[in-house]
């Protein structure tokens, strides 16, 4: 089974759509390498799969709301489902991951693998995230991952059971990790989760109006000050600061998507008052005027 191209396809609220795998198999492998331009972010997302990271090389900053974790070459991070992160490499690194749904490792939804273990486990409000440094006790995941990983990529006779057995130790070392604080009912998102994705959806929807702080707090109906609390809290951004950086991300690929639309044209489109408050945050933001990141990549394409 061929490694997937990295590339996200995000709805309003920040939901991957993409599948990964397909219901037969559902799992993909992805290899990438990243670096520090603004470009190879990897933004705010969640999907309804588990997610495995393993850093090849290099030093990447993995976001999930409320905390922020350097990997080092060796290094991994496994991410509950819908949970937000973000990813952005400090110079340059290449990492592999697997991106997994649940039934890979239950079966059948009734199985004592999704009563017993599985369930409790993804509904653990203590499991957002777990980290695993390359050089402590958690290091055989790691070799886990990389036989799953490598039987995938290599597509090994039998690779669908090597990743499932590797994935499924996985999976039950996180349980051990996180036994004392599982809860064996299906628990609810936790809420600042739920308001964040709320409210990104309303920016998304949104962005190229007159937005106000409390347009936003509006959406997932709570104060300013906890809307402030809340995107400070889980993405370390004030609304605003996201609202603009989001206008600008948009605005970088409406030049490249439109070329005939002039500099003017797209600073409106993405919702900006006058194209000198777009050029001069474009470049606060790409370190290059409007026009410099379109001939840039224009020249770059052909």
């Amino acid at each position: 089974m061929a490694l997937q191209t990295c590339t996200l396809n995000l709805d309003r609220t920040s939901k991957e759509l993409r599948p990964h795998g397909n219901l037969g198999f559902p799992c993909a492998g992805y290899s990438s390498h990243y670096t520090d331009s603004p470009e190879d972010t990897i933004p705010w997302h969640w999907h309804e799969e588990l997610e495995m990271i393993y850093l090849e090389s290099g030093q990447m900053k993995v976001k999930i709301p409320s905390k922020s974790v350097l990997l080092e070459q060796g290094d991994c991070i496994v991410i509950n489902t819908n949970i937000l992160h973000s990813c952005t490499a400090l110079l340059e690194c290449h990492l592999h991951s697997l991106v997994f749904s649940p039934a890979l490792i239950t079966g059948n939804a009734d199985s004592v693998f999704a009563e017993k273990y599985m369930g409790p486990l993804l509904s653990c409000d203590a499991f957002s995230a777990h980290f695993i440094k390359a050089d402590s006790g958690g290091h055989r995941a790691a070799q886990w991952f990389c036989a799953a990983f490598d039987a995938l990529a290599k597509d090994s006779y039998g690779f669908e059971f090597t990743v499932r057995e590797n994935l499924s130790r996985i999976c039950l070392f996180l349980y051990g990790e996180f036994r004392p604080e599982t809860d064996p009912g299906n628990g609810p998102l936790n809420q600042d989760n739920l308001r964040i994705r709320n409210m990104l959806e309303y920016i998304h929807r949104n962005f190229s109006e007159d937005l106000s702080l409390a347009d936003i707090a509006k959406a997932a109906d709570i104060s300013e000050r906890e809307c402030l609390r809340c995107f400070q809290k889980t993405i370390q951004l004030s609304p605003i600061q996201y609202l603009l950086k989001y206008r600008i991300m948009q605005g970088a690929q409406m030049l490249l998507k439109n070329p005939a639309d002039s500099i003017s044209e797209t600073a409106s489109l993405c919702g900006f008052d006058s194209p000198s408050n777009f050029a001069r945050l474009f470049k606060r933001f790409y370190n290059c005027t409007p026009r410099e990141y379109r001939n840039r990549n224009f020249r770059y394409s052909r």
